[in-house]
């Protein structure tokens, strides 16, 4: 009897362990062990640790280059001033060495001088100064002529006894200034009795033209140009002359300056 006992009792105990066995068993597959779980913490703090230290590392890259290249600015800005100031410093070392040019002369100078007893020759003269970018100079009488002076009818008016003597000099008031900066000068006037009138030698006997170009220019009702300019070439000999030119009170702009630049002169 007592074996038999003691015999279920060690039935019941192998069964008890059996039991507790494979339930320790299907337990240890639905956990992991504890040392498995530090291993996968440890390995994912690691993880973890080497992602952060990636980004510090990579942070630390960015800064670092970005303050290398901040750092770097500056020198490199001074070495182009630097640059800068050397090649200003030769510049100005080869502006200081340099002779000193003389500043190049301006174009032809040319000078419109006119007398104009009645305003008809005075219009011309005025085109021709505005189409050639020319001086104007009005020979202006010191005695002013009167209506009676210029009664061409009268043999005793002042005009008609001037064109009756060669030798008449009217006197002119006032004088063109620094009349040597002109290249060229074109003279006006009126027609009287076929000549210049003799106020006009007084202006071209006042004034060296010796190396000068000239040209006359006219107006006149009827009268062509001729020889009108005669007095005027000899009194000037050393100028160079042109061809003159008659032209009528009203002439155009047009017309006068198909003169002026057929004389070649600008």
């Amino acid at each position: 009897m007592r074996k038999f006992l003691m015999l279920i009792f060690s039935v019941v105990l192998i069964f008890c362990f059996t039991a507790c066995a494979d339930k320790n068993n299907s337990g240890g597959n639905s956990e992991l062990p504890k040392s498995t779980e530090i291993s996968q913490n440890s390995s994912t703090t690691e993880s973890k640790s080497s992602s952060e230290n990636s980004e510090n590392s990579s942070s630390t890259t960015k800064e670092s280059s970005s303050v290398n290249s901040e750092i770097s600015a500056p020198s490199s800005s001074t070495t182009t001033e630097s640059e800068t100031s050397s090649v200003t410093s030769s510049t100005s070392s080869s502006t200081a060495d340099a002779p000193v040019s003389e500043p190049a002369e301006d174009g032809v100078k040319i000078l419109v001088a006119y007398f104009s007893a009645t305003n008809n020759t005075e219009g011309i003269a005025q085109k021709l100064a505005d189409g050639l970018g020319a001086d104007l100079y009005e020979i202006t009488p010191e005695q002013p002529y009167t209506s009676a002076d210029l009664d061409y009818g009268n043999s005793k008016s002042r005009s008609s006894v001037e064109m009756n003597d060669p030798s008449a000099r009217p006197a002119i008031s006032g004088s063109v200034e620094n009349m040597e900066q002109y290249d060229v000068v074109l003279v006006g006037y009126p027609i009287w009795w076929g000549d210049a009138p003799r106020i006009m030698s007084t202006f071209i006997e006042s004034y060296d033209f010796s190396g000068k170009t000239l040209a006359a220019f006219c107006t006149s009702a009827s009268s062509g140009f001729g020889n009108s300019d005669s007095a005027l070439r000899s009194a000037a000999s050393g100028a160079v002359w042109l061809k003159g030119q008659r032209f009528s009170a009203g002439a155009s702009a047009d017309d006068v300056m198909k003169w002026a630049n057929g004389l070649g002169v600008n």
